[in-house]
C-alpha cells in the first residue's frame, strides 16, 4: 500500500537525525516477514540526551524528549529500509517512561511521540497502538525510550 501514498512528504534522511548505533550486542532494527521491530530508541541528539525526571512541571520537556526518541524511531525505520517504499505503517508504540512512584502523566509524555508519527506518516500510516509504561531509571539516565512495531509490505507496489 506504500506505493498509493505521496510519500515524497514523508522524510528524507536529509531531515532526520542520523540514527544512533545500538551500545550493545542487538540490532537497531531486525525485519521478520511483514513486521519490523525497532530497539528502544532515546532523546538522543548529536551524543546528547535528555535526562529529566518525570514531574508535572517537566511535562513540556518530557514531550519534546518523546518527540526526539520518535524521529530516531523513524530514521531508524528508513535506515532498515533503504527507503519508504516498503513501510505500511506503524503498528504499536511502547512508551518507558523515567518516573517517580506516584507520577501519573505518562500518556501526556507519549503524546509527543504520537503526534510526531502522525505528522511524519499521516492519521493512516503514523497511526499506532500504544501503552506506557513507568521505570524508576532508563539507561544513560534517558527521560523515555521509544520501543516500535512496524509493518512492512513485502514487495513494493503492494
Amino acid at each position: 500500500m506504500a506505493s498509493a501514498l505521496d510519500n515524497q512528504t514523508w522524510p528524507s534522511a536529509a531531515r532526520l537525525p542520523q540514527p544512533p548505533p545500538p551500545v550493545g550486542a542487538y540490532s537497531a532494527v531486525v525485519i521478520r516477514g511483514d513486521l519490523g521491530f525497532v530497539s528502544g530508541q532515546f532523546p538522543l541528539a548529536d551524543g546528547r540526551m535528555i535526562a529529566a525526571p518525570a514531574s508535572p512541571a517537566a511535562i513540556d520537556e518530557m514531550k519534546r524528549a518523546a518527540a526526539m526518541a520518535a524521529h530516531n524511531v523513524a530514521a531508524q525505520i528508513l535506515q532498515a529500509l533503504g527507503s519508504w517504499e516498503r513501510f505500511a505503517g506503524l503498528c504499536r508504540v511502547d512508551g518507558i517512561i523515567a518516573a517517580p512512584a506516584g507520577f501519573t502523566q505518562h500518556a501526556r509524555i507519549l503524546d509527543g511521540a504520537s503526534e510526531v508519527f502522525v505528522a511524519l506518516f499521516g492519521p493512516v500510516h503514523g497511526a499506532h497502538a500504544r501503552s506506557a509504561i513507568s521505570a524508576p531509571s532508563l539507561p544513560g539516565n534517558a527521560a523515555v525510550e521509544l520501543v516500535v512495531t512496524f509493518a512492512v509490505a513485502r514487495n513494493a507496489g503492494i
